[in-house]
């Protein structure tokens, strides 16, 4: 089974504590992620403005064979942002658990679903790939989670990212839910891992072997908290012990 590797090294890879890249060293780094052949490069939150706009239009103009994708909250505002960057990918991020559609954006889950596909629909409008992420995936109850995939499957999205957001879960249960997802809803599924206990590098392997066809990883596992899913580690796994492969561009 072929996987496709994201590399956010420049987007959640920056957020971990005492790293900030410049514009070059952005530009520099999506060029030799291209280099090793990776499907999409993840390259910042345009909605930041400044040199972190800056840098993503840059990357986007370079003509590189990786997929350029940015990542959004849920609002036009954010969505403007990346249509002006030109990226390939505009990826718009939710929160799916009860715990943080509560504290975080102090809403219920019509309005999740109603928001989510107002902002698709803007996107895919104006004529781009649209990507939906499922903030704290893994706390969300799956029965809202095949709901969400299904109403945002319905507008011609295709992939959908688990996001185990706090690193909280374990590969049993990612594979369950990602196996879950893709016998209910017609969505290829991404994995987006977090390290917090442990297992950023399990719960990925996990999906994989459900059935996600993408995989989110960071060059050195650098990343918000404890990190991401180390790419190196993953294709090692893949590669020498699974049997896997990573599909080509």
């Amino acid at each position: 089974m072929d996987v496709k590797i994201v590399d956010t090294t420049l987007r959640d890879g920056e957020q971990k504590a005492g790293i900030a890249f410049g514009v070059n060293e952005k530009v520099r780094i999506a060029k030799l992620i291209d280099d090793m052949g990776i499907y999409q490069i993840e390259a910042g939150c345009p909605a930041m403005g400044g040199y972190e706009k800056e840098s993503i239009k840059r990357i986007a103009g370079l003509g590189l064979k990786s997929r350029i994708s940015s990542w959004n909250r849920a609002n036009i505002k954010d969505i403007d942002a990346s249509i002006d960057c030109n990226v390939d990918i505009i990826h718009i991020s939710i929160p799916t658990s009860d715990l943080q559609i509560s504290s975080k954006l102090g809403k219920d889950k019509k309005w999740v679903l109603d928001r989510v596909k107002r902002c698709a629909a803007y996107a895919l409008d104006r004529g781009f790939e649209v990507t939906i992420g499922m903030e704290d995936a893994s706390r969300s109850d799956i029965n809202f989670l095949i709901e969400f995939c299904g109403a945002v499957s319905e507008m011609g999205i295709k992939r959908v990212r688990y996001s185990d957001t706090v690193g909280i879960s374990y590969p049993r249960r990612v594979f369950y839910s990602v196996k879950k997802l893709m016998q209910e809803v017609p969505v290829e599924i991404e994995i987006h891992a977090h390290d917090d206990f442990g297992m950023a590098l399990s719960n990925s392997l996990g999906a994989a072997e459900a059935g996600a066809k993408f995989v989110d990883c960071t060059i050195s596992g650098i990343g918000e908290r404890a990190g991401n899913c180390d790419f190196l580690k993953f294709m090692q796994v893949l590669n020498v012990i699974v049997g896997m492969s990573r599909a080509p561009l």
